[in-house]
């Protein structure tokens, strides 16, 4: 019987730290001794940026386009520890679906069987989330991965598009589709921030899988071109990346989530705006006491 891969997608809002949490846990993994691909599915082609030292590599579609073929051989580099890198990439600017690269880069891999070949424990497809359509929503609706992971702050944004991919899961789960491990809370130093993603999470019927500092810790790692499982290994920012990583790998049950309609959703937002401004107000008045 041939090794079940385990195979997981991140999504996340543009800027929310989804590459920089997926490389990390990649990294992690690696550590941990699996053999792991990273599978950059944005047309930025920056995913995979901190696990090479800071250098962008040719991607899939930039190299159909100069060849006109491809060897799968030739867009995988080797990355932090032998983990395996890989750019979709996208379309030239200004012109066809920014999807297409994933559509066709995965395609490319599915045909020329070289998961199997790699002898690989974990692939991670790394995707942006402001839009699920298309090429985007393709790991979920072929049922590519087993598992999907959202990243996501309190933001109004990041909340929002968390939903939209709810909203995506959901379509498809009784297709054969992925199905929703949970959200990694990312940038939660407040405690207001915890309870909003907190509260997210309950009412969509899902788990928050991890909480993620902001750290300098994170910013000083990028700035060298390295995740900061590589440049920070015994600070607590990695102890929390290599925690997430494991519950990553030792994940196996996830379900369809329960997303909030578009107008239930606003005034969740509404309902939560309005309690910040009640807790704004107590902590100016206790500082104005204070003052006397």
């Amino acid at each position: 019987m041939p090794k079940k891969i385990k195979q997981i997608a991140i999504y996340g809002k543009g800027g929310i730290g989804k590459s920089t949490t997926t490389s990390n846990i990649s990294a992690a993994l690696s550590l941990l001794g699996y053999k792991v691909m990273q599978f950059g599915c944005d047309p930025k082609a920056d995913s995979t940026n901190t696990l090479r030292n800071g250098t962008y590599i040719p991607t899939v579609l930039d190299t159909l386009r100069e060849k006109g073929k491809v060897d799968v051989h030739d867009v995988i580099y080797e990355g932090f520890n032998g983990i395996y890198c890989v750019e979709a990439g996208g379309p030239a600017p200004g012109v066809g679906c920014a999807g297409r690269g994933i559509i066709t880069a995965v395609e490319l891999f599915k045909q020329q069987h070289v998961f199997e070949e790699l002898d690989l424990d974990i692939v991670i497809y790394d995707v942006l989330g402001d839009v699920v359509c298309g090429g985007f929503a393709v790991p979920i609706r072929e049922g590519i991965a087993q598992h999907v992971f959202t990243v996501s702050s309190g933001d109004f944004m990041s909340i929002y598009a968390s939903n939209n991919l709810f909203k995506g899961i959901k379509k498809y789960s009784n297709s054969g589709g992925a199905l929703l491990g949970g959200i990694i809370a990312n940038s939660i130093n407040e405690t207001y921030t915890r309870e909003i993603i907190d509260d997210f999470a309950a009412r969509t019927d899902t788990q928050i899988v991890q909480y993620i500092p902001r750290s300098i810790t994170v910013t000083r790692a990028e700035l060298k071109g390295r995740t900061v499982i590589e440049s920070a290994p015994e600070s607590e920012q990695a102890a929390i990346y290599r925690d997430l990583a494991e519950k990553i790998a030792n994940h196996e049950e996830s379900k369809t989530p329960s997303p909030l309609g578009l107008d239930e959703l606003r005034q969740w937002a509404t309902t939560w705006s309005d309690k910040l401004l009640r807790l704004q107000n107590v902590v100016e008045n206790e500082a104005g006491v204070a003052a006397i």
